[in-house]
This record gives structure tokens, C-alpha cells and sequence, in this order.
């Protein structure tokens, strides 16, 4: 701690700003690895002959593991701080890509990345730059946030091509063990530069002093006192089920049915897989300027317009995609869908955040992703199973459609609740509130 006051004292900006580049790299390094399964299915049928839905089975495992991490991560991040979070989550992806990458049998391809790569990724998932972007930010939040939570599509597109281009050249194995060189290269790069708290270093979060906040060490608004909202406390409130449902429906027209199955379905219709890889990137590139645009508009207007605004978005493209047949058509799909992709996610922490307080957030969100991760789960096993039965994915992405247009339903449930400057006013667990 004594190395990082002179450094954060001699930094021409807020040191807030270093914690969300380290947050977004280890973000990117967990969502990247996951996102792998959709350029490990085909090359996994091919060296080991196991049929798509017994691989679709491992990786619905992984985004159920990923979503069951979620509020572990959540409560270890608001009691211990995100820095212990960040370094066990992945220690534990380290073990899980290393194991996965000395595999032969279906059930070590289960334990290594259904269960252990699925958790470790999902230690540092959104529920991380939820906690970390309301430690450190009193101005700016949705914008931190929209930073943050564009990671993942950043992980995409960066990962998703290289691993194919690897793939391609040296197999899966060597894709994994670039990507084992790179989380372990982030372990040290957290332990020595990653801190839980502005306090720590003896700043107020940033933001904090434009908005009259007392200068100096400690909590730095009323909220940093306030007691964590149990979740039988949140599950009381309204809000919490309706962000529950909405993020079900998320995670199963994204992470699950796209994020697992648009590349096989593309090499099924005869497009090259690099082709396919590369849409996944334009998705990721996209969902950059989608997530950071989301994020910015929750700082402005109601976050349940932007919700309905993206699900109706995203169910227009996933009735497109049936009926695509050529490159330009799967580009153009890539283009809709990466806008739509993780833009959910900031105006679902705001509703969070201000709803039950900002040390809360760990783990009430963790609580509603894992809602988000159960619905992957069901729709990687669910399309898989229907590619099989049918031949095609073609009523499963029309199914994706129609659940699109049910969570943005889900989004016009939530009872309004007044946009405050600070979390002074956040719902406390024996709040009166409404949900």
C-alpha cells in the first residue's frame, strides 16, 4: 500500500482510472477464454467424434458455472474487496484452461471447463466491474461502467479471431495454451497494481470533491456505511424479479444461443470458419460502441428505455438471422446484434445500484447474473438439442426472437424509482421503498 499513495499522488489523473483499465483487462481475459466455445465445437467433433449436443452439454455447465460464481464473487468482492476476487477467479481460470488443454475424456472436458474455467471466468465477470465502478466513481458511473462491462466484447473481439487463426494453424490445443500464457501473465499485473477502495490509497472516489463530499481517507458518501442488503431482503423488492427475468431472457438470446452456436450454424450454411470468427469480432466491435453508449445514456434517462429499446433490437436481428445466406447478410447481423450484445448491463447495475445501495451491488447482482447464466445454460443445451433433432437452428433462433420481445415486457415492469446523485437514498434492508 505505501508504494501506491507517492504513485497515485504523482498520476496526472484519478487513480480511479488505473483500477478500470486493470478491472477491464481481467474482464477481457475472462470473457474472452469463455467465449471460446463457439471455435471449439466444430474442431472437438472433428479430433474426438463427440455429437454437438454432448459438447453443447459441457458448455452450458460452463455458463451455469460462470452465472454460480457470480454471487460467490459478489459477497467475497463486498466483504474482502475486488483485488482477493480477482486473483483467485483467476488462478482458477488458470486451472481450469490448463487441465481443459491435457484433456481426453468427455467427463475432464466437463470438470475442467464445464465447472472450473466456467467459475474462475465467472469470478470476474460483470458483478466485478458492478462493485468496482461504485467503489471508485461518484461522477461519471454509467460511464465506468459502460467502460468496464465492453470488455467482454472487446475479449471477443480480440480472442475469437486470434484463437481461430491458431486453431486453424496448430489445433485446439495450441489456442488454449495461448490462452493459459495469458491469464497467467495478469496475476502478477493484478497483485501488484489493483487496489479495492480510493481509501486505500488515501483518495475520495472520483467525482467526489465536485460534488462537496469531505476531503480525505474513509468512506467517502453516507452509502459506504450502510449495511449490505441480504439477499432475502432484495428478494422482497419487485424490481429484483423483473431484472431477474429480463437478464434470464438476456443470457439466453446471447451467451447462450449466439455466443454458443452462431459460429457452428454459419459453418453449417458453408461459411469458412474464419468468416465466422470474424463476425463474432465485428459483434465484439460493435458491442464496444453499443455497451460505452448504454452506459453513457444511464447517467441521462430512465434505464428501462434503454432495456426495452435493446431487447426489441436484439429480437428484430435474431428473426433476420434464419433468413441470412450470404457474407454481407451475416455481417449485417453482426453489425444489429454486437449494438444490442452486453448493452443490457449497464441499465440493469444502474437499477441495481439504485435500488439497493451501492455496497450492496456485489451481491445483489451477482444474484440477478446468475439468473442471466442459468438462461445461457438452457438455451446452449436447448439449441444444441435442436440442432440435432432438426438438422437446423432455425426455431431456435426464432424462439430467441420471441424471448427478446418478453424481456423488453419485462423491462416496462419495473416500478420507476427517482435517479438520485449519490446513494444517500438507495433502499436499505429494511427499507420502505418500492421495488
Amino acid at each position: 500500500m505505501g508504494q501506491a499513495k507517492p504513485l497515485a499522488s504523482r498520476l496526472p489523473f484519478h487513480y480511479a482510472w488505473v483500477v478500470i483499465a486493470l478491472t477491464f483487462l481481467t474482464t477481457l481475459t475472462g470473457a474472452g477464454i469463455r467465449s471460446a466455445a463457439g471455435v471449439l465445437i466444430h474442431p472437438l467433433e472433428v479430433d474426438f467424434g463427440w455429437n454437438r449436443a454432448l459438447i453443447s452439454s459441457a458448455h452450458s455447465i460452463n455458463l451455469l458455472m460462470y452465472g454460480v460464481a457470480a454471487p460467490i464473487s459478489g459477497r467475497l468482492t463486498d466483504r474482502f474487496g475486488p483485488r482477493l476476487a480477482m486473483l483467485g477467479s483467476m488462478g482458477l481460470l488458470a486451472v481450469g484452461v490448463a487441465g481443459t488443454l491435457v484433456m481426453h475424456t468427455v467427463w475432464q472436458f466437463y470438470v475442467f471447463w464445464g465447472i472450473v474455467s466456467g467459475l474462475g471466468a465467472g469470478g470476474v465477470a460483470s458483478v466485478l466491474s458492478a462493485a468496482v465502478a461504485n467503489r471508485w466513481f461518484s461522477a461519471r458511473r454509467g460511464l465506468a461502467l459502460g467502460i468496464l462491462n465492453s470488455a467482454s466484447s472487446t475479449g471477443q473481439l480480440i480472442f475469437l479471431p486470434l484463437l481461430m487463426a491458431v486453431i486453424v494453424a496448430a489445433g485446439w490445443r495450441g489456442g488454449l495454451a495461448l490462452a493459459l500464457l495469458v491469464v497467467l501473465a495478469m496475476l502478477p499485473i493484478i497483485y501488484l497494481w489493483m487496489r479495492n477502495d480510493p481509501e486505500d490509497i488515501g483518495l475520495l472516489p472520483y467525482g467526489a470533491a465536485a460534488a462537496g463530499l469531505p476531503a480525505g481517507p474513509g468512506p467517502a458518501a453516507p452509502a459506504a456505511d450502510a449495511p449490505l442488503v441480504p439477499i432475502w431482503a432484495a428478494a422482497r423488492k419487485a424490481t429484483f424479479w423483473y431484472l431477474s427475468g429480463a437478464y434470464f431472457v438476456c443470457g439466453a438470446t446471447s451467451a447462450g444461443l449466439i455466443g454458443t452456436h452462431l459460429i457452428p450454424h454459419a459453418i453449417d450454411h458453408g461459411f469458412p470458419e474464419m468468416t465466422a470468427a470474424a463476425t463474432v469480432g465485428i459483434m465484439g466491435g460493435m458491442n464496444f460502441v453499443g455497451t460505452l453508449l448504454a452506459g453513457w445514456l444511464s447517467d441521462r434517462i430512465d434505464p428501462r428505455k434503454i432495456l426495452v429499446f435493446v431487447f426489441t433490437l436484439r429480437g428484430a436481428s435474431l428473426f433476420m438471422l434464419p433468413f441470412v445466406h450470404n457474407q454481407t447478410g451475416l455481417f449485417a447481423f453482426g453489425v444489429i446484434f454486437g449494438l444490442d450484445w452486453f448493452a443490457t448491463v449497464p441499465p440493469v447495475m444502474a437499477l441495481t445500484a439504485d435500488t439497493f445501495g451501492k455496497r450492496s451491488v456485489g451481491s445483489v447482482y451477482g444474484w440477478i447474473f446468475l439468473s442471466h447464466q442459468i438462461g445461457s445454460a438452457v438455451a446452449a443445451i436447448g439449441a444444441g438439442s435442436l440442432r440435432v433433432a432438426l438438422g437446423d437452428y432455425q426455431w431456435a433462433f426464432l424462439t430467441g426472437g420471441l424471448l427478446a420481445l418478453i424481456g423488453g415486457a419485462l423491462a416496462l415492469g419495473i416500478t420507476p424509482r427517482r435517479r438520485q446523485a449519490s446513494d444517500q437514498g438507495a433502499l436499505q434492508p429494511t427499507g420502505t421503498g418500492r421495488g
